[in-house]
C-alpha cells in the first residue's frame, strides 16, 4: 500500500522520444509534456483504484493485480494487458490492440518519489511524480 496516495508529475526523461516511438503525433506529444498529470492511487489488498486526472482528461482505472484488462491511453491507443506485484515493484505488461507490440511499464517508490518507467519497442522513458 506504499503507493497509496495523490502524486503529481514533476519532470519526465526521454519522454518525448517514447511518445514518438508509439506513434504519438508531434502536437499531442508536445502538450502531453505539459499535461499537469496527477495520479490517485488507492490499494487496498491486490485491488487497485487509479484516478489520472490531467489539462485533458480524467480516468478512472480498476483493476486486480494478475487480471488482465483493458486501457486506452490518452490518444486513443488501446491496449490489454495486466500488472503484477513483485517485491515493492508494480510491473505491467500491455500489448497493443493495433498492432500487438508489447509496452512494459513499472511504477517504484524511489527516493520518496514514484518513478513510473516505460518501454517500447527499445525506447525507455520515465515520469517522475511527487507526492501532494
Amino acid at each position: 500500500m506504499a503507493f497509496n496516495g495523490t502524486w503529481k508529475v514533476d519532470r519526465n526523461d526521454n519522454y518525448d522520444k517514447f511518445m514518438e516511438k508509439m506513434g504519438i503525433n508531434v502536437m499531442k506529444r508536445k502538450l502531453a509534456e505539459h499535461d499537469n498529470l496527477k495520479v490517485t492511487i488507492e490499494q487496498t489488498g491486490d485491488k487497485f483504484h487509479i484516478k489520472e486526472s490531467s489539462t485533458f482528461r480524467t480516468k478512472d482505472i480498476d483493476f486486480t493485480l494478475g487480471v488482465q484488462f483493458d486501457y486506452t491511453m490518452a490518444d486513443g491507443t488501446e491496449l490489454s494487458g495486466m500488472w503484477e506485484l513483485e517485491g515493492d515493484l508494480l510491473k505491467g505488461k500491455f500489448t497493443r490492440k493495433d498492432n500487438n507490440k508489447v509496452l512494459t511499464t513499472t511504477r517504484a517508490l524511489v527516493g520518496g518519489e514514484l518513478v513510473q518507467s516505460y518501454n517500447y519497442e527499445g525506447v525507455d522513458a520515465k515520469r517522475i511524480f511527487k507526492k501532494q
